[in-house]
């Protein structure tokens, strides 16, 4: 190795290249720093040790290294032929993530062989042109993500194509007049590609698998949303006369075997247009001041058994979807409506935990049983809010009611009803003080006429009534998942999906510390899960009722990692429990269906559950309940443009809920309907988006848009294909 000499001949750029490219290689697999880099190649003069550091960036820009730190290189071991997932953009600026890397590859249109959206595929990383970002070509598609599109058909001459705005397609799908299913221009359908492009032509051919009817009928839109997403928006015919078949008679061998729960007070609280009834609560007083609470749920497994019809079906939806104006049942409306639901007056098959509470809310004891119960009643939320204020209860201060007066407390089951929402308002104090985190969010909400047409928009926060029904079922989860997660040390705890929740991602936090810093808050963003917890909702707090906190909210939810179903137990950072599962909503989620067979076939004594199987099942719930949630949101957004578009030319107070380089978004404050004022209609001023500090400012001006500024805004169009509202300045 050549030695640079301190004061002697500097080694050239044509003289050190080689050497460092022969360490390199040398060394594959070890990441080498610059003081290992110097010492190696005895580089101990100031100019030489920059020269090195320039040449490794230029083999770092030529792929030979890849970066590690700011200050450390390694051997790039990929080759230049890889494989990854396709990314297509409306704008053209493709991408390649490939796989064990997060960091994607620009792939140009002419490069992509008009790859699709998670298509999976092997590509070549190309030679770099000087000044230019790296750029890959797709060599092959290993694997398509999906044939089937949603679209609506449109006529030209003998010419039929699918009009899809929510796909970014590479080219038109062109369908046959043969393969039309009797679809009609203008009609929304499903259609399945037959024929995928090639060198000879750019087009896909498709056929018609279904239509779905005439766009811009409300039936049609919210299944063409389902359809999207590759939901079922119909129930399988063998799977509803399996459901017919079953009997929702309890036998005497049933009684025999349950703890009988018929003659003590016990009521559903739901949603006042709800007709599944997963949940129900019995509360009578025991002796010694003790308070025994039953959370009673609907016992689907027993209805249900594993591997049939019914269960393969409710396996592949994993979870029913909740569109504005309908619900998507998991089950058929046989079982989920009738046999299951914990309906008033109707003795029901439950799964319970049954807790004794003293006053204090503390769990003196706890047992988990199957049980017979009869409902007394079933309470909408807002009938149960109410009977609470009658009493005194004053909502959002988690005061409990005063002392009933002389003529007791007003109302129908009022006793238990306060003594439940005393105990529930307990738990919930014990939680927060023990670091969760503190969530108030709004919710959109729709009235809607027979036609689906929504007539008024307004938004929902939880109520006390809410958070009763929330503090028990949260109770009855953990109190589940502690019963099997929770063993002597040295032993290992049987199989069970867990419902997890990873500690924050540092670096969306940090981003999140440096946002609510523009406002004037401060907050911590290293330490203990506690420590976060508590910075967290120290912010909420501190922000509550401001212009700014749905803002701050929504922010703080992106730093926030998802919560997601997994056998291995890591706690539930948001909640600041060790072990949570999911079990009180059998009748809509499939992973608590899987919680009470396991707890059954474990009191039984059972062996522990295949873990491979159980995990595959957790990862296919999460991934339904994330697909779900998607189209429950576009759901929302239809709505929301539908209602707007009658609308069209108002002019609203609003604040600034996102900003992009093609300009702002806007919610309306009193609706919290969002839309977008393009760029192009800001032409008081050029304008940079500012996109560290979430701001466009004005170059001639300085005028500044931030994130959450006030701003009063026109509805200038709404455009019900796109799910798009579009926005001007007001005057």
């Amino acid at each position: 190795m050549g030695k640079g000499k301190k004061g002697g001949k500097r080694l050239t750029k044509k003289q050190l290249a080689p050497k460092l490219e022969e360490l390199f290689a040398s060394n594959p697999g070890k990441t080498l720093s610059f003081k290992d880099i110097f010492r190696s190649l005895h580089l101990d003069t100031h100019p030489l040790k920059m020269l090195a550091i320039d040449i490794m960036e230029e083999m770092a820009w030529d792929d030979f290294i890849t970066r590690v730190t700011d200050n450390s290189y390694q051997l790039n071991m990929k080759g230049q032929v890889q494989e990854g997932v396709f990314q297509r953009k409306t704008n053209g600026k493709n991408s390649i993530m490939p796989d064990d890397s997060d960091k994607p590859i620009f792939v140009a249109e002419r490069n992509s062989m008009w790859a699709l959206t998670g298509d999976r595929v092997r590509f070549a990383c190309m030679a770099r042109r000087k000044n230019h970002i790296k750029e890959a070509q797709v060599i092959q598609i290993l694997e398509r993500a999906k044939d089937t599109f949603v679209g609506r058909l449109s006529f030209d001459h003998d010419l039929c194509t699918l009009i899809s705005p929510s796909n970014v397609l590479a080219n038109s799908i062109i369908i046959p007049r043969r393969k039309l299913k009797g679809g009609k221009d203008g009609d929304n359908a499903v259609v399945r590609i037959v024929e995928w492009p090639d060198q000879d032509h750019r087009n896909m051919i498709g056929e018609v698998v279904d239509v779905l009817g005439k766009a811009g009928n409300n039936d049609v839109e919210m299944n063409t949303i389902l359809a999207q997403y590759g939901l079922p928006y119909k129930y399988p015919k063998n799977v509803e006369e399996a459901a017919e078949k079953i009997s929702a008679e309890i036998t005497p061998k049933d009684y025999a075997e349950r703890e009988d729960f018929r003659d003590v007070f016990t009521c559903t609280i739901d949603p006042k247009d709800a007709k599944d009834f997963d949940d129900a609560l019995s509360i009578r007083q025991l002796k010694d001041g003790l308070w025994e609470v039953g959370v009673h749920i609907a016992d689907v497994s027993h209805y249900v058994t594993e591997g049939s019809v019914i269960d393969k079906e409710a396996v592949k939806r994993a979870t029913s979807i909740y569109l504005v104006d309908r619900t998507i049942p998991m089950l058929p409306e046989r079982l989920c409506n009738f046999i299951c639901s914990l309906r008033p007056d109707e003795e029901k098959l439950a799964f319970s935990v049954i807790f004794n509470l003293d006053e204090e809310a503390n769990v003196k004891a706890y047992r988990i049983v199957h049980t017979v119960i009869k409902s007394n009643r079933r309470y909408a939320y807002e009938e149960v809010q109410e009977l609470l204020e009658q009493n005194g209860v004053v909502d959002g201060t988690g005061e409990p009611a005063p002392a009933a007066p002389k003529g007791g407390y007003k109302g129908e089951n009022a006793d238990a009803l306060i003594m439940l929402d005393r105990l529930a308002k307990k738990l919930r104090a014990a939680r927060f003080k023990n670091g969760a985190v503190r969530f108030d969010r709004e919710e959109l909400h729709f009235d809607v006429d027979e036609k689906g047409k929504p007539v008024r928009c307004y938004f929902k926060r939880s109520k006390d009534a809410n958070k009763l029904i929330e503090e028990f079922m949260l109770l009855a989860n953990r109190t589940v998942a502690e019963s099997i997660g929770k063993v002597a040390k040295g032993k290992k705890p049987k199989t069970l999906p867990y419902r997890v929740h990873d500690n924050p991602d540092p670096t969306k936090f940090e981003t999140l510390r440096e946002f609510v810093v523009k406002f004037g808050y401060k907050m911590k963003t290293d330490g203990t899960k506690g420590a976060l917890a508590k910075s967290l909702n120290t912010l909420m707090s501190a922000c509550e009722g401001k212009r700014e906190q749905n803002l701050i909210q929504t922010v703080a939810l992106r730093a926030m990692m998802k919560a997601k179903y997994s056998i291995h137990n890591i706690g539930h950072f948001g909640l600041a429990f060790d072990y949570y599962t999911h079990f009180t909503s059998p009748i809509r989620r499939y992973p608590d269906t899987m919680v009470h067979r396991l707890i059954t076939r474990y009191q039984q004594g059972g062996r522990s559950a295949n873990k491979e199987h159980y995990e595959e099942l957790c990862e296919h719930s999460s991934e339904m309940e994330q697909v779900a949630a998607n189209a429950e949101r576009d759901s929302i957004k239809y709505k929301a443009v539908e209602f707007m578009s009658e609308r069209v030319g108002n002019v609203y107070d609003a604040h600034i809920s996102g900003i992009q380089s093609y300009g702002i978004y806007c919610e309306i404050d009193e609706n919290h309907c969002e839309g977008l004022v393009p760029m192009r209609d800001l032409d008081d001023d050029y304008y940079d988006f500012d996109e560290r500090n979430y701001c466009l400012v004005g170059r001639r001006h300085h005028n500044k848009y931030q994130l959450g500024d006030p701003i009063r805004i026109k509805v200038a169009s709404a455009n019900l294909e796109k799910k798009q509202l579009d926005f001007t300045l007001a005057e």
